[in-house]
């Protein structure tokens, strides 16, 4: 392995200390360790890592502390040691003035600068505190005047305080957590206050704008109508979904934003937009190794928002529009306003709220009641709309005809068609291996979308099938 450049462990059940042996692989670019059950400390010998740009060790049980050596990484420009038990101070120097407070999130024992929203060190406020006195003492300044002046000091300090007390909870606009504080004047200045041509989309609760903070970050603010009924409940359940979860497939929330008459979530921009425009807009199309890498992203987001956290999330609304592409054509699942978080000892929950039509489990649109088996069904009809092209409320399914039933009586008729025109055309120089990835990944897509729930995949065993699937087809128009 010593001429690997990319090395993604996630989302398994690895367990014990991190291999210091792996600080040995200088030519890794790309390391992935998140989402397990890693104990013990994170290497010293990281630093030796020299090309390395991506690293990513969340959502495992890290402690000790952040290692000084990884200072060093001058190419890192990626970083997540989110939701650990880490300690100590947080690296200063290097690559590391990069780094947002997301990188950090949830290791309470750790201290550093204020903008990473975690307590400064004792022994920085201890030093600062000598320095202090030494200066005193060396101008002679009294010693009534210290007192003095922490007197004053202590009744300024009380006066902020119950000033912040007493204000009116209309105008404290918070954040999550430890996020960082963004006002409705900021978000105003962003967007042009709010401004048509900055107008990204509009869902059943709100509007999405996008925005350029006041550091230059660009940003999806998703602004909520607190007119329409659901909308308080749904920013509630948005924001408890999204700060128990961290994925690289899920939309990331940088922070939020709530007063009593205004309720908005800053979002991580998306420059593609979603897989609905890919799919149904005539100036977009999508390959099939496109389609496959974007269905695996969305297969691993469920994953771990069903297995990937104590708390499992059902996402309850899975459909193209939801599922938005960065940059680079990756992945990630958003929009979280109807998601249900499971307890300890539930596996299923009963809601009053629907989804959309054509995307819901029989169960959930019948009898309200939702699980993790309702995302793998809703999962299974998106992945149909993906290599068909057909949406589930198609006006050729008439009567009690769905998409997963045309599917089911037309694929054994042959792949071509039902298949997307644009994806694949017998003249193509790798039918045949083309028509066998498509009818395998269909043929997935109807174990998904079950009429019973205990008849669905799981979407681990989702995302295993699915890479077999790509590399199966990769195989073998190599060797054609």
């Amino acid at each position: 392995m010593r001429s690997v450049t990319s090395l993604n462990l996630s989302t398994n059940r690895l367990t014990g200390d991190i291999s210091s042996a792996i600080g040995g692989l200088i030519t890794l670019v790309s390391l992935d360790l998140s989402n397990n059950r890693l104990q013990g400390h994170i290497p010293e010998s990281f630093g030796g890592l020299i090309s390395l740009e991506f690293l990513d060790l969340c959502n495992n049980s890290l402690f000790g502390v952040i290692p000084k050596s990884l200072e060093k990484l001058s190419h890192l420009n990626y970083f997540n040691v989110s939701f650990n038990r880490l300690e100590g101070e947080i690296p200063t120097k290097g690559c590391f003035p990069n780094f947002s407070s997301t990188s950090f999130m949830e290791n309470y024992a750790l201290c550093g600068p204020p903008r990473l929203l975690v307590p400064p060190c004792k022994n920085n406020i201890h030093k600062v505190h000598k320095r202090t006195v030494l200066q005193a003492l060396s101008y002679g300044i009294p010693t009534i005047g210290i007192v003095v002046v922490l007197i004053g000091l202590a009744l300024m300090y009380r006066k902020c305080q119950n000033r912040t007390t007493t204000r009116p909870i209309e105008d404290d606009l918070l954040c999550l957590g430890t996020w960082r504080k963004v006002s409705q004047d900021e978000l105003s200045h962003a967007t042009g206050g709010f401004d048509e041509s900055n107008l990204l989309g509009s869902g059943s609760f709100g509007h999405v704008y996008k925005g350029r903070l006041s550091d230059g970050m660009e940003v999806a603010i998703k602004v909520f109508n607190l007119q329409r009924e659901g909308a308080f409940k749904s920013f509630e359940i948005e924001c408890e979904a999204m700060s128990n979860v961290v994925h690289r497939n899920l939309v990331k929330v940088i922070t939020c934003c709530s007063s009593a008459d205004f309720k908005a979530l800053v979002l991580d921009y998306m420059s593609n937009g979603s897989l609905e425009k890919w799919l149904h807009s005539k100036n977009c199309s999508l390959d099939i190794l496109q389609r496959v890498d974007i269905m695996i992203d969305v297969a691993a987001a469920l994953e771990h928002l069903h297995t990937g956290h104590p708390v499992p999330v059902i996402h309850c609304d899975l459909k193209p529009s939801n599922i938005l592409l960065d940059e680079d054509m990756v992945a990630h699942v958003g929009d979280f306003g109807i998601a249900k978080l499971l307890g300890e000892d539930d596996e299923m929950k009963q809601t009053m709220t629907l989804a959309t039509i054509g995307y819901m489990a029989p169960e959930f649109g019948s009898t309200g009641i939702v699980s993790i088996k309702s995302d793998v069904y809703s999962y299974g009809i998106v992945l149909i709309e993906t290599f068909t092209k057909r949406k589930p409320v198609d006006e050729s399914f008439v009567e009690e005809m769905t998409i997963r039933n045309w599917l089911k009586s037309s694929l054994p008729k042959g792949i071509i068609d039902v298949v997307d025109a644009d994806l694949l055309r017998i003249e193509d120089e790798y039918f045949v291996d083309k028509a066998d990835c498509i009818s395998s990944i269909l043929k997935l897509a109807l174990e998904c979308s079950t009429e019973l729930a205990e008849e669905r995949k799981n979407m681990k065993d989702v995302v295993v099938e699915l890479k077999k699937i790509k590399q199966r087809f990769l195989n073998s128009i190599k060797h054609v």
